[in-house]
């Protein structure tokens, strides 16, 4: 019985290996791919390991020189005066800067979810359960973006504990300057979760919050960031050594030291390669929503250029319509979501520059417009991913 299990285990581990990275086209933009060294790191004795600011625990010396390391590198990259890499997730981070600077009945402002806010800080998620109120920034959908004169407008009425930018679907910088100043006015600390664009931030190719108004930014580090799922909060001074005394053990009390050590490895990788790397991502992003719409796919913002991040949007009025393209694209191995985001992330780490997107557009048009056997398409897009098998970006 036990030898079953363990070869069930096993099997289905190695039939995923084999389906999602060998043979599959990964566009979902909340996903990306470490490289190889990054991924030896997760495995690493640091996963056995605890450690405690109180130095209660001993043998820690040389994780203590990771977390140090990685913090430096992270300072240097964002520009930042203090950095954390604790958080066990984005979604933590959110918790931790929300935990941290409001109070219960505090209102603050953010994208509504029904405009691709995150749903994780929404009345359903954070801000309920920490028993805030939440008011959303007036945003345009033909622009796919912030209302400016209306967000100050707004903020003055109902004066906002925090305003946090930031969304889940994120295609164009926010217009963070005169929000921010107008924030500053009320006393309103002023956040950025650059979950989807912190590898773009990082790049030097999306916007820089922390010079535009923001005081913390914070976020996942696994989308546009290629580094291991974790979470990341970087901050002025003030507020990032609240953060860090608060931090534990309220909100993490083993940090996952060998996520740590991951995370420190890819801030190396970005410090070295960002640029590059981050630069290719729009240019991928740019093109592929460019290829989408000349095949008369509905994709958002074509007055605009589409996108300037990792992301384009096909606007297909909602998630039924968009499951249905999501259940179509997965036949044939093309892997996104019910949102019809598609990111170019992983596939640009894997390699991939302007002439794969038309590839991949041709590919996507085939199965959901010209409606091809699936099989047939599918056969394509597992010979044109085993192609691109090496992760690039790295050292």
């Amino acid at each position: 019985m036990v030898i079953n299990m363990i070869d069930e285990i096993l099997s289905l581990t190695q039939k995923h290996e084999k389906w999602r990275v060998k043979e599959c086209l990964n566009l979902i933009p909340s996903e990306n791919v470490t490289s190889p060294a990054v991924r030896s790191l997760l495995s690493s004795d640091f996963g056995h390991r605890y450690t405690s600011p109180d130095k209660f625990y001993f043998g820690t010396r040389l994780m203590d020189e990771i977390e140090e390391y990685g913090e430096k590198l992270a300072k240097d990259i964002f520009k930042s005066e203090t950095a954390d890499l604790r958080p066990l997730s984005g979604h933590i981070a959110n918790l931790i800067f929300l935990a941290c600077f409001t109070k219960p009945k505090d209102t603050f402002l953010s994208v509504s979810p029904s405009n691709g806010g995150y749903p994780g800080i929404s009345e359903q998620g954070l801000a309920g359960f920490l028993g805030l109120k939440v008011a959303n920034f007036p945003f345009s959908k033909e622009q796919m973006n912030i209302k400016t004169d209306e967000t100050t407008d707004l903020i003055l009425r109902e004066k906002p504990k925090a305003v946090i930018f930031g969304a889940s679907l994120f295609l164009f910088p926010h217009p963070m300057q005169k929000i921010a100043e107008t924030a500053n006015e009320i006393n309103a600390l002023v956040a950025y979760d650059g979950s989807h664009v912190l590898g773009l931030i990082g790049g030097g190719s999306f916007q820089d919050p922390l010079r535009e108004g923001a005081s913390v930014l914070f976020g996942s580090t696994h989308k546009s960031f290629f580094g291991p799922q974790g979470g990341i909060i970087l901050a002025k001074k003030e507020y990032g050594e609240i953060i860090k005394e608060r931090i534990h053990p309220a909100f993490v009390d083993n940090a996952h030291w060998n996520r740590i050590a991951a995370l420190t490895l890819s801030l190396a990788e970005m410090k070295a390669y960002g640029k590059e790397y981050a630069q290719q991502v729009v240019k991928n992003a740019q093109t592929l929503a460019k290829a989408l719409a000349e095949y008369n796919f509905p994709v958002a913002c074509p007055n605009i250029g589409y996108t300037k991040s990792h992301q384009v949007f096909l606007d297909y009025g909602g998630y039924k319509q968009g499951r249905q393209i999501a259940e179509k694209l997965e036949k044939v191995n093309i892997i996104g979501d019910c949102g019809v985001r598609l990111g170019v992330c992983e596939v640009t780490r894997r390699g991939m520059k302007e002439e794969e997107m038309q590839k991949i557009a041709d590919l996507v048009k085939r199965i959901v417009v010209d409606n091809e056997q699936a099989h047939l398409v599918k056969k394509e897009v597992v010979k044109f991913a085993t192609e691109f098998q090496e992760i690039k970006f790295t050292f």
